[in-house]
């Protein structure tokens, strides 16, 4: 799996919830430094369960429309007569 990058603008607006969420649900304040600190280590510890999960979807989507399209396919056919 390769590493996920974040801009600088998607960075600082994970940090900012993940302040806002100490400040509202712990009552804590939390630091930018300590804040990126936090997503780091979750990223790495759990970020791959994420990311999996992400492709498990991804696949369940692609089946269920490479479905449809198989049955579309079959509703193009034409009669071809008896058999021979």
């Amino acid at each position: 799996m390769a590493d996920i990058t974040f801009s600088k603008e998607e960075l600082a607006a994970i940090t900012g919830r993940i302040q806002l969420y100490f400040r509202e649900e712990l009552d804590q304040e939390l630091g930018q430094f300590d804040a990126q600190f936090l997503l780091e280590f979750f990223a790495e510890e759990i970020g791959g369960y994420f990311y999996n999960r992400g492709l498990y979807d991804a696949q369940a989507l692609l089946n269920d429309k490479l479905e449809d399209i198989s049955d579309a396919l079959y509703q193009l056919e034409k009669p071809t007569g008896g058999s021979y």
